[in-house]
């Protein structure tokens, strides 16, 4: 796809967890190896990540998203489980399950608890999230590593989703649960009737991410969960107004392919929402920012070329292109797709 694309100095990611992750691993591949239009082993890039499913557990400071990055970028994470680290031990775990220590379901590997029990004793210290985050990527995000990245938390504020799912033996027929028991214990299996973000409306966004939004060359919504990761970091007062406001152009990658997402549980949370799970139903639902909406452009997977029609209808240009996060080159590619969609030949 021919693109002419300016020198990209700077590009700015709204990032969940694994998805997310991915994407930027291959997006600075690309940049490195000159895949990217315009951008090179210089070019900056600034990941806003979603702390909406961060919560406290054992007594520590949880930050799956905002880890699952880190460890990612930094060539530490489990690749198999796709969270976690590489080489992990659960004696902990196994220690808290013989004493009975709720929750059980939720397991910390050994060398994962020293993250948290960092990040911890420094919020307890009264250091910020984004002062700690910035700490902890110190280690995990340097030069040696091949990345010129800075990781900022959505908001330095306390913002937790819960879900609402039936329950019958409760008074009002339903009950509501925090993403990780939703997620880790129920795997999603039950319908999800209403998402709730506890917190989100007072937050404020962390320091450096709106100014990362506004001078920043490319903004990118890469596939991540569009209701509790994106939407959740665009739903931090401020943030979408940023979006809609910057002079860059904001492209997105689709993170559903054929009808259903591809890892995680985007149906179930687009359908608690009420919006089609299709490729087409997304970018839709972000919306064009000619509109109201904060996509310039929208990446589909090749499967559902079908569907271009429907979003350059609500305003959105659109392509369809392989989407499948394979490797590191295919990635690259994506990434290349979604620079030369932001600024067409």
């Amino acid at each position: 796809m021919p693109s002419s694309a300016p020198e990209l100095r700077r590009v700015t990611v709204l990032s969940g967890g694994v998805g997310g992750a991915r994407f930027v691993q291959g997006l600075l591949y690309g940049l490195r190896s000159g895949v990217v239009p315009g951008g090179s082993a210089d070019t900056e890039v600034t990941v806003v990540t979603n702390t909406a499913d961060d919560w406290w557990v054992h007594g520590l400071k949880v930050c799956p998203d905002l880890d699952t990055v880190m460890y990612t970028l930094g060539d530490g994470i489990d690749v198999e489980r796709g969270w976690g680290r590489r080489e992990e031990t659960w004696s902990a775990r196994t220690e808290l399950e013989a004493y009975g220590v709720e929750p059980t379901w939720f397991g910390l590997g050994d060398r994962d608890i020293a993250t948290h029990l960092v990040r911890t004793q420094m919020l307890e210290a009264g250091f910020t999230l984004s002062q700690v985050t910035e700490a902890l990527c110190r280690r995990w995000l340097t030069p040696a590593h091949g990345t010129r990245v800075r990781l900022l938390p959505m908001s330095d504020d306390r913002v937790e989703t819960h879900v609402a799912i039936a329950d019958p033996d409760t008074p009002s027929g339903r009950r509501v649960v925090h993403f990780q028991e939703y997620w880790v214990r129920l795997r999603a299996s039950v319908p999800a009737e209403a998402v709730v973000v506890v917190g989100q409306d007072a937050a404020t966004p962390a320091p450096g991410v709106l100014e990362a939004i506004a001078e920043t060359d490319l903004v990118v919504l890469p596939p991540s969960n569009p209701v509790v990761s994106v939407g959740t970091i665009l739903g931090v007062p401020g943030v979408r107004d940023a979006v809609r406001a910057t002079r860059a152009p904001v492209v997105g990658v689709s993170p559903i392919v054929g009808g259903s997402h591809v890892h995680g549980m985007a149906a179930q949370m687009l359908t608690s929402i009420g919006v089609e799970v299709s490729a087409a139903g997304v970018g839709r639902h972000y919306g064009a920012r000619s509109s109201g909406g904060v996509l310039d452009g929208w990446l589909v997977d090749e499967r559902d070329a079908a569907q271009l029609p429907r979003l350059e209808e609500a305003g959105v240009r659109a392509r369809a292109v392989p989407l499948m996060m394979s490797d590191h080159d295919a990635t690259a590619a994506m990434a290349a797709a979604a620079v030369s969609l932001a600024w067409p030949a």
